[in-house]
């Protein structure tokens, strides 16, 4: 269920809880997040609000019954990493990956790092409703279902239209990168902001 609220009406406070730990939860979910997602950037490449990326995110884990955790990979700006990452934190085996430019995967911690369960490289055509999307499916597949995969989006020209632009953010989020530091455990806090 969405409400009327406008993305530009959310906040995001993303706060650490120190080093994330495997769960234990057969019926959860990683949301895995990239060095600078909600700190050095708060929006995709084509300016979806990180609020409302993971609200969306969250919000499609929730409604399959099943509990989420947010955690940041501060050791590495490499998808395949964060999503693999994410899923063997996972109690079920399940985790989601996103980048801050909003390039996306759902992963299973038994497959090899460079495959996944669904692959979502276009961020450019990442909106709200695929978010949402993308995590009911990791919902599902954590509780053992297989779900069409979310249907895939196809821009011939998004990438000479947006290449350079992700590289530059590419380059931006691995200068955050601290290389052998362990992923932490986040609080993720998305609230109206105040009307000004």
């Amino acid at each position: 269920m969405t409400d009327n609220t406008t993305a530009t009406e959310r906040t995001l406070e993303l706060t650490s809880r120190g080093p994330a730990a495997a769960g234990r939860r057969p019926d959860e979910v990683v949301i895995g997040l990239s060095p600078g997602f909600g700190d050095l950037f708060t929006k995709t490449i084509v300016d979806v609000p990180h609020a409302e990326v993971l609200r969306q995110l969250l919000a499609g884990v929730e409604e399959q019954g099943v509990h989420a955790r947010v955690v940041r990979f501060p050791g590495s700006s490499d998808l395949a990493v964060i999503g693999h990452g994410a899923a063997r934190l996972s109690g079920s085996g399940i985790g989601i990956g996103v980048l801050s430019r909003g390039t996306t995967m759902i992963h299973q911690k038994d497959l090899p790092k460079l495959s996944s369960l669904e692959l979502f490289p276009q961020a450019p055509l990442m909106d709200l409703e695929v978010f949402r999307s993308v995590g009911r499916n990791a919902a599902r597949y954590a509780k053992g279902e297989s779900p069409e995969p979310v249907p895939s989006r196809n821009d011939y020209m998004a990438r000479p239209r947006w290449q350079a632009k992700a590289a530059l953010l590419h380059i931006r989020e691995t200068g955050l990168v601290r290389p052998g530091a362990a992923p932490e455990e986040l609080t993720a806090l998305i609230r109206l902001a105040a009307a000004s």
